[in-house]
């Protein structure tokens, strides 16, 4: 590997360069046996910025005025590859269930000492709060939660993965 220094002359030549506007590729061209990012590299170090800009990039272009509309935006389904032969599939989309996690009956309601294996664990409530509680409710079978909440907690991965995901409220 050949090591390269930076010698007096090259870094007056890179100077002028950079000043006359050439991009970091055609100063490398021209030094030549460096690279364009060892004279990127270089001038960030010499702290060169400012540049003569061409004729073309000085002026920004003028825009056409659009006149103003409001127009409303359609999302389209993506289509990716060949569509030729692509089948259309009609998708209904399933209700969500309304859960209501806090209407659980009074009597209902458990702590965590009072929990049994006949008994819902749903955790309802934020933990270090005085209004935590269980569900309470009759557990199914050899699961730890009541059916509803059962319903929340086991979700079919195909489900999870098909579902969008909804932004934060």
């Amino acid at each position: 590997m050949t090591v390269l220094t930076w010698s007096d002359d090259r870094v007056e030549q890179l100077k002028k360069l950079w000043e006359a506007g050439l991009s970091a590729s055609q100063i490398a061209a021209e030094l030549g046996n460096v690279t364009r990012n060892a004279v990127i590299g270089k001038v960030h170090r010499l702290g060169l910025s400012g540049r003569a800009k061409s004729p073309s990039s000085a002026a920004p272009r003028p825009r056409k005025a659009r006149p103003a509309q409001h127009m409303m935006r359609v999302s389209r389904p993506i289509a990716r590859g060949n569509t030729a032969l692509a089948q259309a599939f009609e998708v209904e989309v399933e209700a969500e269930p309304v859960t209501y996690d806090n209407v659980v009956p009074m009597s209902q309601r458990l702590s965590l000492l009072e929990l049994n294996e006949a008994t819902c664990h749903w955790p309802v409530g934020d933990p270090s709060s005085p209004d935590f509680f269980f569900c309470g409710g009759k557990a199914l079978s050899g699961l730890p939660y009541c059916a509803q909440h059962s319903r929340v907690a086991y979700q079919p991965a195909a489900d999870r993965r098909r579902a969008p995901a909804k932004p934060p409220r």
